[in-house]
């Protein structure tokens, strides 16, 4: 009987040990972001044949 009554003090005086402790911490080294990027692009331009023809006077400029 008296071990009947023990053993629920005993489980509570043994769980309320177990805390959970949670830690923050900055790291040592810096972080680092490598980034290689490739960017290409195309600009295509319609115009006019007469436009064409102005900008392809060697005068103009």
């Amino acid at each position: 009987m008296i071990i009947n009554r023990m053993l629920p003090l005993a489980c509570v005086i043994g769980l309320a040990g177990c805390v959970p402790r949670i830690e923050i911490a900055a790291p040592k080294e810096p972080i680092t972001i490598n980034m290689n990027v490739k960017i290409e692009h195309e600009i295509h331009i319609k115009a006019d044949k007469d436009v064409e023809a102005l900008l392809k006077n060697q005068d103009l400029f």
